[in-house]
């Protein structure tokens, strides 16, 4: 993905506190998240990744084994909303951990796109997102769904309501 730079980023670094609270919100309180296996693996102010492992239950197509189109867009929808807390986390960084992981209560989907390139196949994904835009009111992401050998199978863009 391009980088865009929202603000001087760089040097903000999340505390341990923030970034195991986003997680658990993100892996496990989010129940739906935690159906899809979906597993945080980079957690930065401007690009946060994640992976999912196939199995069985995510099949959309059972002739050739492919990942459901839903798995795809939840999963890049959930990835947008994460890449928006990141950065909202980067904006207040003079507010506690607490106090910004509290902010996840008011994100919401406003508006999700995703084109399906190539069909789902492999043994995991990864899924990446990052904000285009951080406005006091919506945020704009855009995410890629991507085959466990780099390969692009889906794109997303989404808005998110933020306050």
């Amino acid at each position: 993905m391009p980088h865009h730079t929202l603000a001087p980023t760089a040097e903000i670094h999340f505390e341990e506190e923030f970034i195991t609270g986003l997680k658990k919100v993100f892996e496990e309180m989010i129940v739906f998240n935690h159906l899809l296996g979906l597993k945080i693996t980079s957690l930065q102010p401007t690009q946060v990744k994640a992976r999912i492992d196939m199995r069985n239950e995510l099949v959309g197509h059972y002739a050739y084994n492919r990942v459901h189109g839903g798995v795809i867009s939840a999963g890049l929808d959930a990835m947008g909303g994460l890449a928006v807390m990141a950065a909202i986390g980067a904006r207040h960084m003079d507010e506690s951990p607490q106090q910004r992981l509290q902010r996840f209560a008011k994100l919401g989907t406003i508006d999700l796109r995703v084109d399906y390139l190539r069909p789902g196949i492999g043994e995991w994904f990864e899924l990446r997102a990052e904000v285009m835009r951080l406005g006091s009111r919506v945020a704009s992401t855009r995410m890629e769904f991507l085959a466990a050998d780099g390969k692009l199978l889906s794109t997303g863009s989404a808005a998110y309501i933020v306050s």
